[in-house]
């Protein structure tokens, strides 16, 4: 195992800090897998804990047929932002952005300089795309935040892999997964073997979000360059593990498990790993998720569990104002899975407090919400 530390810029004297990097095994293939860009998500740097201490077991038995990059802590920012013991994960304070927003278009940075270099060469392709886009996140000027300086640090270490994955996890959820339509299938035995009870699809969901960073510029690149072989390279996910306080450690320990099990199907670690269940659920359009809100201010009571199916008009929630008594049944619109709930139980404006991943298509522009 080798640790790599890099300090972030911009840090105030005295209170640097630095994001720390696990890299295991040796090869030409290479996974890549983040813990906590949220940083107040733990299940997945709770996951991380047992993925470190699996992989130096597989690297000292000689199991490892490939570089795996760990990063338990993808955002000591985030991490170290607590206000009134309680953490600040999700924005970062100073200039109010999501910590999973706006990365660089990595295709963009690196077209000028492979025009007319790609050729029918798929594997030399690839090879050369990567090492652009190394060398163009080496020579952007130097970063004008912590936040920035962070988010290049990550893509620098997951935009030469073959696999990424962004653990994360929701307020009140079962497991669920979120890529590119076209790796749902690449994706579905991960999806399997964590029981997800939900796969969201978006070509584009909006926002630039680190796994949309690693995945969509492979496939902007086969369409600026139709002529030339370029593949989908990159394989990426965000991994919802659950609702914040799944944290216990069988928990984590099985998700670690399914995690490995799955690298081992995909060649990067040797030995006999029990079959992938059946599939647990299928892939819908994300822009088919319900958000539900409440019509008015109260005390929210839920009326399904997270995981439950529900057909249009099922109720979700109720929303009571204990001052003037009025009392409000909010019903789903789609039918499909309950798979979120928001963990307050306040109703405020222009907050979702429910989402159900339908089959049919009901939002269009951006799907992500901030």
């Amino acid at each position: 195992m080798q640790r790599i530390d890099h300090r972030l810029p911009w840090g105030c004297p005295g209170t640097e800090r630095s994001l720390s990097v696990f890299r295991f095994g040796s090869g030409e293939r290479k996974a890549y897998i983040q813990a906590s860009l949220h940083a107040d998500e733990l299940p997945g740097m709770r996951v991380a804990v047992e993925l470190k201490r699996r992989l130096a077991e597989l690297e000292g038995q000689g199991r490892l047929r490939g570089i795996i990059e760990l990063v338990p802590v993808a955002n000591p920012i985030g991490l170290g932002q607590m206000l009134q013991a309680s953490s600040q994960g999700r924005f970062e304070l100073g200039s109010g952005k999501n910590f999973n927003r706006d990365f660089v278009d990595l295709a963009d940075l690196v077209a000028v300089q492979l025009d007319g270099r790609l050729g029918g060469d798929a594997e030399a392709n690839v090879r050369l795309i990567r090492q652009a886009m190394r060398a163009a996140l080496e020579a952007l000027p130097p970063a004008g935040s912590e936040l920035q300086g962070l988010q290049r640090l990550l893509l620098r270490h997951a935009c030469d892999a073959d696999l990424v994955l962004d653990l994360h996890c929701d307020f009140d959820a079962v497991v669920h997964l979120y890529m590119i339509p076209q790796q749902a299938e690449a994706f579905a035995e991960l999806a399997a073997r964590l029981g997800a009870g939900a796969v969201l699809v978006a070509e584009d969901a909006g926002g630039s979000s680190f796994d949309e960073a690693c995945s969509l510029a492979w496939l902007r690149l086969a369409r600026r360059f139709p002529s030339a072989a370029v593949p989908l390279a990159c394989q990426a996910a965000t991994v919802e593990l659950g609702g914040m306080a799944d944290t216990e450690r069988e928990r984590a320990e099985a998700s670690a498990e399914s995690i490995l099990a799955y690298l081992a199907g995909q060649g990067l670690i040797d030995g006999i790993w029990p079959p992938a269940p059946a599939p647990s659920c299928v892939p819908t359009p994300f822009s088919g998720a319900e958000y539900a809100y409440a019509p008015h201010a109260g005390v929210v009571s839920f009326l399904q569990p997270v995981g439950a199916r529900v057909a249009a008009g099922d109720p979700l929630f109720e929303v009571i104002d204990p001052l003037e008594d009025r009392h409000s049944i909010v019903r789903a619109s789609t039918s499909g899975v309950l798979y979120v709930r928001e963990r307050l139980r306040f109703a405020q404006p222009g907050l979702w407090l429910a989402k159900v991943a339908g089959q049919q298509p009901i939002r269009q522009g951006r799907l992500l919400s901030d």
